[in-house]
């Protein structure tokens, strides 16, 4: 490394061993996801990128730092990017209060020319960002967030649809085992997921660039730890399009059916399903036929007739609406509205509080008596908590923005403690205050509610958008998972429209004939929580102590064990019946 003065005379630094860029002014690699066009779906292999405005290979970092005090050189602006005639190399300016800084890459990149003034340089390929970082000790205190926000973050990330099927949930384990289950699944997910933040941590004095779980995966496990994360990785956003499309489609036709209802001047009490409780139901209805077997009978369309039918006709109409938010160049549109997901979890909160207080406590003696057994299908619960706590996939890129980083397994602790007692307030509140049976209680919360009520109303429109901005999103990050994976990068319109109609396909196939989001979920949560919440953070804690030679019997039994309950979690699955 050589250090330029005021006498432009070289001096050599002294060490070839010593760090190339310093805390004050550094270049990092960031990703950029949503900024990048639908043409370059995706490759993330470091030949792929090539610099736009220079000739700069992503993959050779070797730089040198010249530093000119005082003043700048001629014909040089802030920011700007500069240009050797003599050499293939850009060079970038950093500024500092009395001093100028220029990056090159080579000591004969001091001849340049002014190309363009910007603070960041973006690859082709859209995947990345060559971003100007200086004075960190001061701006990236600033850009990062507070404890508080971090804490909410997480909670507002992981709560979800998962709100809706708790109190269902609670039905399948038994009411005392329901919420002693949901403590013991939180306490595993956040064991595992602060696993895997020190695993980054201690990555991070050693290597210190910036890397995901499946990175550590292949570091620390091996290759195929990396193929395997990244496999079920796309399971959990496969599963989660596939619930979210069965909720929007649930959420659309009650919609319009309200509104068709009410443009019609239909009688909203022209069907009343009991007579305490006119404003929830049973969708389920026992109907005895001559050889006394009882059928379970769900009504599937109403005014509209058989062509507005939730099963076979809605899930397709809901093609026609967001099949084309699927094929947008940018997804930025749609992260503008990530704010309604914590609007709509404090509605449905809300929501179901104020339904709650106005029925009352509804169980008798009968339903005490059972409430402390646990019933044989409570694996329905634990598969279901197994997605409901998961954040696993990125925890790491969360916990990195935490302005102070020795305080993240304290807000880790305290954003699962919100998000536990969150859904334990929503799953038991419903539970013990629902008028009707028990039994009758739905996957989806809001399926018990008449279709008329003016709280139910709001939350599926609320729902219905909020799904809507969200579901492209999903979309756009399995599609990225899968050209990155399998056609490693090449990408074309042709391509992009031929995943996006399979995973339409795929999902309306679910809403058709399999329209239960507790299954999907249950089984999404026990097929990926396997993976990602029971093994791999326990696997990458174990070679890390391994590595450090403190490995112990002990700490080997205890976090082979916990994959042990995942698996078990997951055969148990197929062993219930629960619609």
């Amino acid at each position: 490394m050589y250090i330029y003065r005021d006498n432009d005379t070289p001096r050599d630094s002294g060490s070839e061993s010593t760090p190339l860029l310093s805390s004050d002014s550094r270049t990092s690699l960031e990703p950029a996801i949503f900024d990048v066009s639908e043409t370059s779906d995706l490759d993330l292999s470091p030949t792929a990128y090539s610099f736009k405005y220079g000739s700069l290979d992503a993959g050779s970092y070797g730089t040198t730092i010249t530093t000119i005090p005082k003043r700048p050189p001629p014909l040089m602006q802030d920011n700007e990017l500069l240009i050797s005639p003599t050499a293939r190399s850009p060079c970038i300016v950093n500024h500092h209060e009395n001093n100028y800084e220029i990056l090159c890459e080579n000591p004969d990149a001091m001849n340049y020319a002014p190309v363009k003034k910007t603070n960041e340089i973006d690859y082709k390929a859209g995947s990345l960002r060559f971003q100007r970082d200086t004075q960190t000790s001061h701006k990236d205190l600033k850009s990062k967030q507070s404890s508080l926000v971090t804490v909410f973050s997480v909670w507002n990330t992981i709560l979800g649809s998962s709100l809706l099927t708790m109190p269902w949930g609670i039905g399948m384990a038994g009411f005392f085992p329901g919420i002693i289950l949901n403590l013991t699944m939180s306490g595993l997910c956040l064991y595992t997921a602060y696993r895997l933040i020190t695993a980054h941590a201690y990555h991070g004095k050693s290597g210190g660039e910036s890397i995901e779980v499946l990175d550590l995966s292949r570091i620390y496990i091996g290759k195929w730890a990396e193929h395997i994360a990244r496999i079920f990785s796309i399971a959990v956003l496969l599963g989660a399009t596939i619930a979210y499309w069965v909720l929007m489609a649930n959420f659309l036709y009650n919609s319009v059916n309200f509104i068709y209802d009410n443009v019609a001047g239909r009688s909203a009490n022209s069907v009343l399903e009991n007579v305490s409780y006119t404003e929830v139901v049973c969708p389920k209805r026992e109907i005895h036929d001559e050889n006394d077997t009882i059928l379970i009978y769900e009504k599937t369309f109403d005014a509209l007739g058989p062509a507005w039918d939730l099963r076979n006709t809605v899930p397709m109409f809901l093609a026609l609406l967001i099949f084309p938010l699927l094929n947008f160049n940018s997804t930025t549109f749609f992260t503008k509205f990530n704010s309604l997901g914590t609007v709509s979890i404090v509605y449905i909160i809300i929501f179901v509080l104020i339904k709650s207080t106005s029925w009352g406590i509804n169980m008798d003696q009968t339903d005490w008596a059972v409430s402390r057994i646990i019933k044989p299908t409570f694996p329905a619960l634990s598969g279901l908590l197994a997605m409901s706590f998961f954040i696993h996939n990125i925890i790491i890129s969360i916990m990195q923005n935490n302005r102070y980083q020795e305080n993240n397994g304290r807000d880790l602790t305290l954003a699962y403690i919100l998000v536990t007692i969150t859904y334990i307030i929503v799953g038991v509140a419903f539970y013990i205050c629902f008028p009707l049976p028990k039994s009758c209680i739905e996957d989806n919360l809001l399926n018990n509610f008449q279709k008329w009520d003016g709280l139910t109303i709001g939350a599926r429109i609320l729902l219905l958008f909020q799904l809507t901005t969200v579901y492209p999103l999903l979309a756009y990050m399995l599609r990225i998972q899968l050209l990155s994976s399998i056609c490693k990068g090449v990408s074309n319109r042709s391509l992009v429209l031929l995943i996006n109609l399979i995973l339409v396909s795929i999902c309306i196939l679910f809403a058709t004939f399999m329209p239960h989001v507790g299954t999907i979920v249950r089984y999404t949560g026990a097929i990926s929580g396997l993976i990602y919440v029971f093994t791999l953070p326990n696997l990458l804690h174990l070679s890390i102590l391994r590595k450090e030679e403190k490995l112990t019997i002990c700490s080997l039994l205890i976090h082979l064990g916990i994959p042990v309950i995942g698996f078990l979690n997951l055969i148990a699955q197929f062993f219930i019946t629960d619609n």
